[in-house]
Parts: C-alpha cells; sequence; structure tokens
C-alpha cells in the first residue's frame, strides 16, 4: 500500500509540472511578441579635404582638431622657397620689360636729338652755299663766261648737298619721334607678358596659406609641423556639421515605407533613443555584389540591396558622424 501511494504521489508531481509547463508554453504563444526587426544606419556630413596647388613644407597649423572654423579662414601655412625665388624672377623680369618700354616710350635722349638738329641744320647751310654758288655759276655760264663742265660740276655739288640736308633732317625728326609705334607697342607687350608671370607666381604664394573652403569643424590634420607636402596632398578634414544624413543599406524586402519623397521615424541609441523624423532624398541598388542570395531553389528569389540616404527635417543637436540610427522595419503590403 505504502509504495501505490508513493507512486501515486510521483504521478500527480509529474502531471501537474506538466500541466505548468503546457500552461506557460500556451501563455507565451499566446501573450510573447517577437521583437521588432531593426534596420541600422550611420549618420553622415559632408567632409572637406583641404589641400594646396604648391608643394612645401607645413610652417605651421593655426587650428586644432575639434576646432571650429568660418569659411575664409587661414587653417595652415605652407614654406616654399622654390615659389619665393621664381616670384623674385618674375619680379626683376617685370622691371627690365618696364625699362624697355619706357625707353620705346620716351625715345632717344635729348643731347641726341640736339645733336641731330645741329647735324641737320649744318647740311642746310651746306646746302644753301651750293645752291647759290650754281646760281653764280649758271649765271656766268649763260653769259659765256664759265665752261659747261664748271657749271655741272656746281650743279651736282649743289644736288649732293641738298640730299645731304633731307638726310639730315629725317634723322632729326627721327630722333624728335622716337621708336616706331611697332616698337612701343611690341615693348608694351612685353611688359604685360611679365606681370602676367608677377601675377602667376603671386597666385601661387597665396596658396601657401590654406584656406577654409567651408564653416565646420576640423576633424583630422594629416601632417606633422616640418612635413613635406606635395601638390594636391591633402592637410585636414573639415566637416560641414549642417549638412548631415542617415545612410542605410536596406534589403529591398525590407523597404517598406522607405520610398523616394517619404517619411519615417527613427531614434538614435547614442543621444537616449531620441525620435527623429526623417526624409527619403536618395535610393539607389548596390548591384549584385550587394544581393542576398536564395538559399532554396523554389519559393524564395535573390533580394537586392539598395542604398537609401536620409536627411532630418530638423537639425539634431548632438548628432555626429558615425553614430547609429535604428529603424523598425515594415513590410512592405
Amino acid at each position: 500500500m505504502d509504495s501505490r501511494k508513493k507512486n501515486n504521489g510521483k504521478v500527480v508531481v509529474f502531471g501537474g509540472i506538466v500541466l505548468l509547463v503546457l500552461v506557460v508554453a500556451v501563455g507565451g504563444f499566446v501573450f510573447w511578441e517577437p521583437a521588432p526587426e531593426l534596420i541600422q544606419g550611420e549618420a553622415e556630413a559632408t567632409e572637406v579635404r583641404i589641400s594646396g596647388k604648391v608643394p612645401g613644407r607645413i610652417a605651421s597649423f593655426l587650428v586644432n582638431e575639434g576646432d571650429r572654423v568660418e569659411e575664409g579662414d587661414t587653417v595652415a601655412i605652407l614654406d616654399s622657397p622654390e615659389v619665393m625665388a621664381k616670384y623674385a624672377q618674375a619680379r626683376a623680369a617685370e622691371d627690365a620689360a618696364e625699362a624697355v618700354s619706357d625707353k620705346a616710350r620716351k625715345g632717344v635722349r635729348e643731347e641726341q636729338v640736339a645733336m641731330a638738329f645741329q647735324t641737320w641744320k649744318k647740311a642746310e647751310a651746306a646746302s644753301d652755299v651750293a645752291r647759290k654758288s650754281y646760281e653764280r655759276v649758271q649765271r656766268l655760264y649763260d653769259n659765256g663766261v664759265m665752261s659747261a663742265q664748271k657749271r655741272d660740276e656746281a650743279e651736282a655739288n649743289y644736288k649732293a648737298m641738298a640730299a645731304t640736308e633731307l638726310a639730315a633732317k629725317s634723322q632729326y625728326e627721327m630722333a624728335v619721334n622716337g621708336a616706331e609705334r611697332e616698337d612701343k607697342l611690341a615693348a608694351e607687350a612685353q611688359v604685360n607678358r611679365a606681370k602676367g608671370v608677377v601675377a602667376e607666381v603671386d597666385a601661387y604664394i597665396k596658396e601657401t596659406f590654406l584656406i577654409s573652403p567651408i564653416s565646420g569643424e576640423v576633424s583630422e590634420r594629416y601632417p606633422k609641423v616640418g612635413e613635406l607636402v606635395g601638390t594636391g596632398s591633402p592637410v585636414m578634414n573639415v566637416l560641414d556639421l549642417d549638412d548631415m544624413w542617415v545612410e542605410f543599406n536596406v534589403r529591398e524586402d525590407l523597404l517598406g515605407d522607405m520610398k523616394m519623397g517619404a517619411t519615417f521615424s527613427a531614434y538614435i541609441p547614442a543621444l537616449e533613443n531620441r525620435e527623429v523624423t526623417l526624409k527619403v532624398t536618395y535610393m539607389k541598388d548596390m548591384g549584385v555584389y550587394a544581393a542576398w542570395r536564395a538559399t532554396k531553389t523554389t519559393g524564395q528569389y535573390d533580394a537586392k540591396t539598395f542604398q537609401v540616404k536620409a536627411v532630418p527635417l530638423e537639425k539634431v543637436e548632438g548628432l555626429r558622424p558615425g553614430m547609429s540610427v535604428l529603424k523598425k522595419v515594415e513590410k512592405a503590403k
């Protein structure tokens, strides 16, 4: 009897345990809700790299990582002796071209003009004497006193003196007028060319002062002071925290309400699960390399992954690039 009672007690206990497990299982099935599936995105911001057009060594940095800069601020200074040497050469060439142009504009010196004038007057006096001599000889020849040979010699001498006078006068006028118009234009063109070279080198000198093209926050500095950087080498990055968005990579069957121009809610764990409203501004499939391959030959299909960009409708204080942004999955209907 005792053994039978013990066996009955065990059956009762076992039955109670089984009943309790069934009750818990049924209750869990009825009342338990699976955790919502989440899509994880990442906050991004416009980032601009600052670099120079000329090679040089970093002379100094004027800002540190994390500093706020405004558009147009000088953030670093390069030391480029080669550019300064080219500037000195360009200025010397400009001065030489200016001197040649001044000489062309002013013409010959006053002493040379006076000398040409005296030569002309001397030739003019000699021509006048030769003319008078020829006229006297001509009158004597007409009266039969002078021979034809003497008359011809006087005439030839007069014509020679007249030609010499004209040549001397032309030399004087050339000295007064200065260089030819073409020579002046050529000299002026040389000056303009030299000025252009100076302006070009001056622009390179300005490039040794690196300027921030946007307002933002310095996120990273690459070289150290004294290091050599080449043309176009990045020196630092500046983040524009006023131009931020969230980027998601979503399987196409999970897109749900993520459509072009649509808005949806998400939350940011790093900001105490702050809820934000985002608007989809960009969607593009990521190609076959990002496709989710079906594991069965029937009943499934290869799902593509889409890159989705969404911007906050309002500025989110404290949101930083790299922070996770989570969205609950809503199945497409």
